[in-house]
């Protein structure tokens, strides 16, 4: 036990030292929905490397990392502007988790398959976002 608690430690370790370069990229707001002025959270997109990777990591807000623990709870109306945006981000990690969110709610709600269908999405990005679905 000591052994796993030992390596999540270290990983946990090697995450916040991405903290201050993901804050500068992110401009202080969580990646995902935008909000500012509230605690940012640094969020490691699956599937995850043995060791942390800067470009698969994002900071987002406690009520977003909520929302990805917990999918049942994503709110998809609030979701709707954001991820028209997010999906042409430039960002690989941006579009992976907005191509995610928007797969889980297309499940409920046909405005999300609609900004997916109107995407030009990199295949790697596809790729990356279907080996852990939400």
């Amino acid at each position: 036990m000591a052994k796993g608690y030992d390596t999540n430690q270290a990983r946990l370790q090697a995450l916040s030292l991405f903290g201050k370069d993901l804050a500068r990229r992110a401009k202080s707001k969580c990646e995902l929905s935008g909000e500012s002025g509230v605690s940012l959270k640094t969020y490691e997109i699956e599937p995850t490397a043995s060791e942390p990777d800067y470009d698969k990591c994002l900071l987002v807000s406690e009520a977003v990392l909520d929302q990805l623990k917990h999918p049942k709870s994503i709110q998809s109306k609030q979701w709707r502007g954001v991820l028209a945006e997010l999906i042409w981000s430039e960002l690989p990690a941006q579009q992976v988790m907005a191509y995610r969110l928007l797969e889980f709610i297309a499940k409920n709600e046909s405005w999300a398959q609609d900004v997916i269908d109107e995407a030009y999405i990199d295949e790697s990005v596809i790729e990356w976002a279907e080996k852990a679905p939400l």
